[in-house]
């Protein structure tokens, strides 16, 4: 055996772990410790897969906070599209990852937190514009509910591309990948303070050299587009 605990790719493709592993990667989900065997089996045929996607015009990157993600590098595979509400429920969890309060509940977290940390952050007429801009006007009674109607769905996109794991109605359990959306900042003396800044400012970013930052003025968003999201 190699390094790399397989001989050859022929190896790797006919382990039992490919097909699932190979379908997730390529629908943008990131595989990380959290995912057992999976993660163990990418570490294992990494030398052997590194060259195998880069065929298909993409990167598998290893992040040393422990998960795989693939990033495409042209069109042959397309890009996973986030949605501006659903990057600034990720940067809001990436800030809730990096509270050692987090830490210590073992990286759960509840979505009446994440709720109160989105109000707090933008103020409730600007959180709902960025999660429903397709809404022209601003309406009390309805505010609440959409708010936690759109952070639903947000927070489903984000548990499908192995940012979180939704445990129950209550609990989020943040995973290690949410620090992709604080790579911007991450090397800055105050990673935390410096991420808050961005999600006050209406910037949203999902770090990677080959992403496009994206700076999205909340206060007047016309329409739906989508944010590029590597992987």
């Amino acid at each position: 055996m190699t390094a790399s605990g397989f001989q050859s790719l022929e190896e790797v493709i006919a382990d039992r772990h490919f097909p699932e592993v190979d379908l997730a990667l390529r629908r943008g989900r990131h595989v990380g410790r959290d995912d057992g065997t999976d993660y163990d089996y990418l570490v294992d045929a990494l030398d052997h897969l590194e060259p195998f996607y880069r065929r298909f015009g993409c990167e598998l990157v290893q992040r040393t906070d422990g998960y795989f993600y693939l990033l495409p590098s042209g069109d042959r595979l397309g890009r996973r599209q986030l949605s501006a509400g659903e990057m600034l429920v990720g940067q809001t969890l990436a800030l809730m990852y990096l509270d050692p309060a987090t830490l210590q509940h073992g990286g759960m977290a509840q979505r009446e937190a994440l709720l109160g940390r989105l109000s707090g952050l933008l103020g409730t007429e600007t959180l709902v514009r960025t999660l429903n801009p397709r809404r022209r006007k601003f309406d009390e009674r309805i505010a609440a509910e959409t708010v936690r109607t759109k952070v639903a769905e947000a927070l489903r996109q984000l548990a499908d591309l192995g940012f979180i794991d939704v445990v129950d109605d209550t609990m989020l359990r943040l995973r290690p990948a949410l620090m992709r959306f604080a790579e911007p900042v991450r090397d800055l003396s105050s990673p935390h303070a410096a991420l808050e800044q961005l999600v006050t400012s209406g910037e949203i970013v999902l770090g990677d050299a080959d992403d496009e930052d994206v700076n999205d003025d909340r206060n007047g968003i016309e329409d739906d587009d989508d944010e590029e999201m590597g992987g």
